[in-house]
């Protein structure tokens, strides 16, 4: 079997399990009673699916869970290393959890993810956050409990960032989610694309796909537990298969799970546009439980720094990929993420950017300034933008898009829409939320017994950020 794709082995995981036990007995008959454990998750939706199955090993371990990190006798912070403002925030509340590691000698505070998996960040932590005992990177995530163990035991300071370099397939792992109709589902890991401003490679590994059979039997699970909205993760859910030879690929494995019985949708993150395939929006455009939505970063609209992002596509074909779309599933949607200020981008450069923006109309944009990641291409590219260029681009792409947004709303106005009702809202005039197959926010009139259906609305007002209606 090829190395990016060893699933953990059965061995590997009964010995882990040995470890939950030891950490169940010692932690407990030292607390005389349950630990409580706290778990901040940073970044992505692939962080948040990771912080699930850091829960469930917890729970594994004899820990009940708490949101209140002054309650906890371990915080785990479980981070992302993909922009510089991610990482300020991290290290802000280490340092904030000083003053309660004075108040408790005895907590226990951790530290794992993206930027764990960076020797120059671990070396950081072991020089200026001495009261920091655990240290695992994203490779040695299944290894949790017998690190953990190792702290408990009597090693003052635990570290491990190397694990494996290609990583495993982790399965047989019981993720601890939260109750609602949303829920994750990670079918591939790491990633191959190399990015030129993109650390994901270097902290998360190459690509490596789960079996169809493991997918889809956990999405048999999250239907017989009551999910109806499920997102299928990976850092290029196009590229799903590729180390798998000929046995599935991503438009094959979409039409696997629209053939599971029962009531949901399936959505997907993140798309790489250089993999978007005809016969994969032909696939969508036929699968009635996938949503017409798709979440397609194009980072930029100009070819010149799309070349130097090693991004391997033009704005054309981008805009033709998404011509393609519309003509296949008129109803579509999509998103994006837009970089502000890569090196060497120009005012004509981000003009091509607002001009690509306004032939979309994306729905929303996730939009970023530029900051160096250590270890990139990148980061060595001459002809910084000044800080100042970037954040009056970054202001004008907001508003631009921000008036796209709001008139997309405002088209649907008188209009019927089926939405997935899935929580109650703050808004005492309307107090409910649901979402639309293309994952706007529909805040709604009604009795929280709509929890969990779905129902046909009249859109009566819209905003920027989301809609209002009433139940048909």
């Amino acid at each position: 079997m090829d190395r990016t794709t060893r699933t953990l082995p059965v061995e590997e995981l009964a010995r882990q399990h040995g470890f939950c036990d030891r950490v169940k007995l010692r932690w407990a008959d030292r607390l005389n009673r349950q630990p409580r454990a706290c778990v901040m998750t940073y970044g992505c939706q692939q962080n948040e699916a990771d912080s699930e199955l850091i829960r469930g090993m917890l729970i594994d371990m004899g820990c009940t869970l708490t949101e209140d990190e002054n309650e906890a006798d371990l915080v785990l912070l479980n981070t992302c290393a993909i922009r510089e403002h991610a990482e300020m925030r991290v290290f802000g509340n280490i340092g904030a959890l000083s003053h309660a590691k004075r108040r408790n000698p005895d907590l226990i505070i951790a530290l794992c993810g993206c930027m764990a998996q960076q020797q120059s960040i671990v070396d950081k932590v072991k020089k200026s956050y001495p009261y920091v005992s655990l240290v695992f990177g994203t490779h040695a995530l299944y290894r949790f409990p017998e690190l953990l163990c190792g702290v408990l035991e009597g090693k003052k300071r635990v570290y491990d960032i190397e694990g494996d370099e290609a990583g495993v397939i982790l399965e047989g792992l019981a993720p601890v989610r939260k109750e609602g109709t949303k829920a994750w589902l990670s079918i591939m890991y790491g990633c191959n694309n190399f990015c030129s401003y993109c650390i994901v490679p270097y902290v998360r590994g190459r690509e490596r796909s789960r079996t169809p059979e493991a997918v889809i039997a956990e999405f048999k699970q999250l239907i017989a537990q009551g999910y109806q909205d499920i997102t299928l993760l990976g850092q290029n859910v196009n590229s799903y298969g590729n180390d798998l030879g000929e046995t599935c690929d991503f438009a094959e494995l979409l039409e696997r799970i629209n053939a599971v019985p029962g009531e949901f949708r399936v959505r997907f993150m993140t798309s790489h546009p250089k993999d978007c395939t005809k016969r994969l929006l032909d696939v969508m455009a036929r699968c009635d439980k996938v949503c017409k939505a798709i979440h397609l970063p194009v980072q930029s609209g100009s070819d010149r720094i799309l070349q130097a992002m090693n991004r391997r596509y033009t704005a054309a074909q981008y805009l033709a990929l998404v011509d393609y779309a519309r003509a296949v599933m008129p109803e579509v949607v999509f998103t994006s993420d837009i970089i502000v200020g890569f090196p060497g981008e120009t005012e004509e450069d981000f003009e091509q950017t607002l001009a690509l923006i306004e032939k979309v109309r994306f729905l929303s944009l996730f939009t970023f300034l530029y900051s160096p990641r250590g270890g990139t291409v990148a980061a060595t590219l001459p002809d910084p933008v000044p800080e100042e260029e970037k954040k009056r681009w970054f202001d004008r792409l907001l508003a631009a898009q921000n008036r796209i947004s709001r008139e997309e709303n405002e088209a649907l106005i008188g209009q019927s829409v089926r939405v997935l009702v899935d929580g109650k809202s703050d808004d005492a005039r309307f107090p409910l939320t649901s979402r639309t197959e293309g994952f706007r926010l529909v805040l709604l009139e009604g009795d929280e017994a709509l929890i969990g259906r779905y129902v046909e609305v009249e859109i009566t007002q819209a905003s920027t950020w989301s809609l209002f209606g009433k139940v048909k």
